[in-house]
């Protein structure tokens, strides 16, 4: 057992904690109720309602930072207090101030389209859809590069299609180690089709959305990226929460690290539209 207690944390300095810190190092979660999730939620946070958290905290990892929010303050207080209690963790316990009120930075509406992943199966197979997820990104990023003048744009856009090709080898690498009969890269990705985002969303769909931009397209096309990126670290981090099995958890972790990086450049990209 463990002396806990917990600390108040500003909006802040969450955005700032979420930034520096590895996504194996902490968990955020959100103890509101279903509906007020699905209106908006910090991308990245475990759901688990008050009153289903309150009845097993010792579900929650015990060897990694946990911040909890709820509206206002209120209902996470109280979550940060009970889990503190308990005295089974070693890290840092946090209570968001203000709950989601105070959060000034991008939210997501519904749940993660966990979906996508047909979680009866294998960890193979999951990995390959994860595959798959981000080939559909590097067909919507060479989409815009081969059909869109978007000229200050496109070395950012340039670079996103190389990592998400790159974010697909590193899969293939947890992917090698799971397969039954692994066979190369290069032949396995081009058997990919790519028909779904890596946030969920069907590629057909978002491309007939940029076909339908007339204006300010530098700026919409940057919009629509880190939506689907925020999407994409949303749907990897709850993937990772819910899976047992640690290759699979390690590889979605993995990526979700990486889409923080591509949030940050889509976002310093903005001041080169005009």
């Amino acid at each position: 057992m463990y002396d806990s207690e917990f600390e108040d944390i500003t909006a802040l300095e969450l955005k700032q904690f979420v930034k520096s810190h590895n996504e194996k190092e902490y968990l955020l979660v959100d103890v509101r109720q279903p509906d007020e999730y699905t209106k908006g939620h910090i991308p990245g946070a475990k759901f688990i309602p008050l009153n289903e958290l309150v009845s097993d905290l010792s579900g929650l990892p015990a060897n990694r930072d946990v911040i909890f929010y709820c509206h206002s303050g209120g209902r996470s207080l109280a979550a940060a207090s009970m889990f503190s209690e308990e005295g089974i963790t070693e890290k840092t316990i946090y209570n968001l101030e203000g709950g989601i009120l105070s959060w000034e930075g991008k939210t997501l509406k519904g749940f993660p389209k966990i979906q996508v992943f047909d979680k009866t199966k294998a960890p193979a197979e999951l990995l390959l859809t994860a595959m798959d997820l981000e080939k559909g990104a590097w067909r919507f990023y060479t989409y815009i590069l081969d059909n869109f003048a978007v000229d200050p744009i496109i070395p950012t856009l340039e670079q996103l299609s190389k990592a998400e090709i790159a974010h697909a080898k590193t899969v293939y690498g947890f992917w090698e180690k799971t397969a039954s009969t692994p066979i190369a890269f290069d032949e396995l990705y081009a058997r990919l089709e790519g028909e779904i985002l890596e946030g969920g969303e069907s590629l057909a769909e978002v491309l007939g959305y940029l076909e339908n931009i007339e204006e300010n397209q530098c700026l919409r096309i940057l919009e629509l990226a880190i939506h689907i990126e925020y999407a994409a670290f949303d749907l990897y981090k709850t993937m990772a929460e819910q899976e047992k099995d640690q290759t699979v958890r390690d590889s979605f972790l993995s990526i979700a690290q990486a889409e923080k990086s591509h949030m940050r450049m889509l976002v310093r990209a903005l001041d080169q539209c005009d």
